[in-house]
Parts: structure tokens; sequence; C-alpha cells
């Protein structure tokens, strides 16, 4: 299907045009004849495909067929779950709706809040935005939902991973009716859980699955490599300078791994940087701009990048480490191959990550293919460089702390009488001249058994 054989205002029609967009995808081609004529939709399909594209195209065609109801408070809601999927849908929506007039405002953590609150009360047609932000915003009363026409939310099973079901019921329960606005939800995957809340929000949701019985892109090749966690970095090293890896995104489970590997990449000849929840958001997006201008070759990231991030020319996908959640393998290497392109996934999996693999295969109904590293693959010779300290020995490390032990959890030694007998008890007298200080305990004497005495007859 094309889209010049919908029904779409000229305005977004012009947007679509000069994106370079001409034919549908699978998920577009089922979502906007129903969604455009006002219906509720609750659509799944696996990462890349244009779920993005698919309820924007909604939004702005709606908003501008009931431009006479404009007012002052925002008429869209966009809720994603995290900043840099904020991020990602502000500039497709600025992208896509250039021609539409619409004011267009992400709301999120970890930047200027002062900034995003003068935006919010000068006015903006669009709101797009995590969940705590807004809700401290709405407390405030900086904004109103009363006004809101169109609800989106993207990924709704990420919400639930996250904790942030509390905060979504709450921002739902403030919006108009249900049946008074239009409600679109879309995700990677629709577990019963992500239907309740449909069902329980939105006006009788239309659902719409596209995931293929492959859960895998198409253009993503698969490759898996058994090795011990001695010998994963000679490996990695080997394979990066084997291959040539352009544009190259590695994904690991914790932040002290991902800063490790990062110390180890760069004195080894290859810069890199790394992203995790912990980075600040300026630094974060500074880092994502310049791996996706190709300045910066190897991104490490934790799975705070492993959703919504649409970064073109993505050559290579590792896994160092293999996920605890089967579904985060199929989001990790959903990076690359993006949007009919070709890339390839290699994971690596070492005595802790082969336990992960079962449940992985199983989820994606197939089987990773296994090769096996030739002995010069490997690079023995490679610079070394110190392990980053854990926390708790950061605070051992402290000066006065006892070694081994950690002084701020050992709890207060208890006093061996109360407080008020202990200022009650007078201080003992100062011994007398020629007299010793130390004076021996007495000891008990044993007393000894009395005899006993019996009467001679």
């Amino acid at each position: 299907m094309r889209f010049d054989e919908l029904d779409i205002p000229e305005q977004v029609r012009r947007g679509i045009t000069e994106s370079g967009f001409t034919l549908c995808t699978p998920i577009q081609e089922q979502t906007l004849p129903i969604s455009l004529t006002g219906k509720d939709v609750a659509g799944q399909a696996q990462t890349g495909t244009g779920k993005t594209a698919a309820f924007l195209v909604t939004l702005f065609s709606r908003l501008l067929a009931n431009s006479e109801q404009a007012g002052i408070h925002p008429r869209a809601l966009l809720l994603a779950p995290t900043r840099e999927l904020v991020v990602q849908i502000e500039q497709d929506a600025q992208l896509l709706g250039r021609h539409c007039g619409l004011t267009i405002q992400a709301i999120y953590g970890g930047v200027d809040y002062m900034k995003q609150r003068d935006a919010l009360r000068d006015g903006a047609n669009v709101i797009i935005g995590t969940p705590g932000r807004l809700i401290d915003y709405l407390k405030q009363k900086v904004y109103s939902l009363k006004e809101i026409e169109m609800l989106v939310i993207d990924e709704a099973d990420r919400m639930f991973d996250l904790g942030f079901i509390a905060d979504l019921r709450f921002i739902l329960r403030r919006l108009p009716p249900f049946d008074k606005r239009q409600n679109l939800m879309f995700s990677a995957t629709l577990n019963q859980r992500v239907m309740e809340l449909a069902y329980e929000f939105m006006n009788s949701p239309v659902k719409l699955s596209v995931t293929p019985e492959k859960m895998t892109a198409e253009g993503v090749e698969q490759v898996i490599y058994h090795v011990s966690r001695k010998e994963k970095f000679p490996l990695l090293l080997g394979l990066l300078r084997r291959d040539g890896m352009e544009r190259t995104m590695i994904f690991i489970n914790t932040k002290r791994e991902g800063e490790h590997l990062h110390n180890l990449l760069n004195a080894n000849g290859f810069p890199c940087r790394v992203i995790s929840g912990d980075v600040d958001q300026r630094k974060r997006m500074k880092i994502l701009d310049n791996f996706k201008d190709g300045s910066l070759p190897i991104l490490i990231a934790t799975d705070v990048a492993s959703r919504g991030l649409h970064i073109d020319g993505v050559s290579h996908v590792i896994n160092y480490d293999l996920p605890q959640d089967c579904e985060d393998y199929v989001h990790r290497i959903g990076r690359t191959a993006r949007a009919g392109a070709e890339g390839k996934a290699i994971s690596l999996a070492d005595e802790d990550g082969a336990l992960y693999l079962e449940a992985i295969e199983e989820f994606i109904k197939n089987k990773i293919p296994t090769e096996w590293a030739d002995d010069e693959l490997y690079v023995p010779d490679y610079v070394r460089t110190a392990r980053p300290k854990r926390v708790q020995d950061i605070k051992r490390d402290k000066p006065g702390a006892v070694r081994g032990t950690d002084r701020s959890r050992r709890p207060a030694a208890r006093p061996s009488k109360p407080a008020a007998a202990k200022a009650a008890t007078p201080a003992p007298p100062p011994p007398a001249e020629g007299t010793d200080e130390i004076k021996k305990k007495r000891r008990r004497r044993k007393k000894k058994p009395q005899e006993i005495v019996t009467d001679k007859l």
C-alpha cells in the first residue's frame, strides 16, 4: 500500500514525501486504515518496522481535522519508557509534522528543568515524555490534561518491566474519558498484563499483530561463540581486527563491566564510549550524536539503548554479555538490519551466559548458529587495564575503614548500661598514695565439701 492511497491531510502527506517514505510497512498497512477512522488500536510488531510513523501520521491527521477545537492546553500525549526513545519520537515528529503548524515538546529528566517547565507554560500542542517528569509538572499545575484528544503509549511492555505502571495509571486517570479521545498502544509484545491495561483505559481497541513466526528481523545474520570468561576480550579484539566493524554496538549487562570494557578497548586502539542509566543525559545525547554521525565507531551500552533507538548504518551488534531477559536479545540485535538493511549479530556465551541461551532460543523459535574460533583469532598480547572498583571496595579503602568490613554497615555496639544509669553512676575515686593502682581480682574460693560425721556404734 502507498501512502497516497490513504485519506491523509496534505500537510502530513508533504512531510511523508520529504522524509522519503512512499510504501507502507506491514504494521502501517494494517494500522492506518483503521486508526485514521478514529478507532482505538493496540498494535504489535517487532522493532524497526515503522510503528512510530504509524501513530504519528494518525496523530497529526486527527489534530488537523479538529483544528477548530484547538485551545491553550495540550491536545495529544505520547508516553514512552526511556529518555532516548522520547528524543527519537520527538525527532521523527518534527520531521513528519514540519508542515502541520503544531508545537511539539519533549519532556524527560536529566536536562534543564526550568526550560522544559517554561516551554509547557507557553503552550504545546503535542507532548512527548516519560511518566516521571510529566507527573512532576502535572502536580505543579504547569499544564492540564483536560483537552487531550489523542493518547499514544509506546513500548507498553517496557513500562511494566521498568516499574512505570503506577505512574502510567496516575496519568491515565487524569485524562478525559476514554470514549472522548482516541487511544493507540504499540509494543513489541502484547502480553496479558498489557492487554488488561488496554481494555481498562481504551475504547474497545482493535488488536493487530504483524509479528512473523521468526521473532528476529530477516536481515540479521546471527552467530554465537562459546568462550570462557577469561578469553572473551581476546576473542572480541580478534573479531574487531578481522572484520573491521565500522559502526558497532556492544551490549553488556552491568555498568561496571561496561567501564572495564571501555578502558580495555581504548587502551588497545579502538575508540569507544559507554552509555548507561547513570550517565548524565546531556552526555548520553552527545555520545549518541557522535555515534550517529560516524565520528564514534563503537558504542558500549546497557539495555537502556536496546529499545527505540533508530541509528542508520549499524553494521554489527555484539552481545558481550548475553541478556538475562530473552526479549532483550530481540531488541538488542534489532539495532542492526533496520528498515530492510542487513547486519550481523555476534554473541559471546561464557559460563554464565550459557545459562540464558536455551530460553533465548526458545523465545526466538530458532537455534542460533554456533561458530568455533580458531586459535589465531584470539589476541593474547593485548594491553591490560585495572578493573574498576566496586562501591563496597571504595568504601573499604577510605581512611579509618576496617579492612574487609564496612564501618557504615556495622551495627553500633549495645551499651552495657542504659544512658541514664551511666549518668547517675559516680566516677570512682582516685587511688590513694602508696596503693597499687591495679588490684588483682579476688578469686572466689571453692568451698570444700562438708565432712559427714557418723556416730560409731
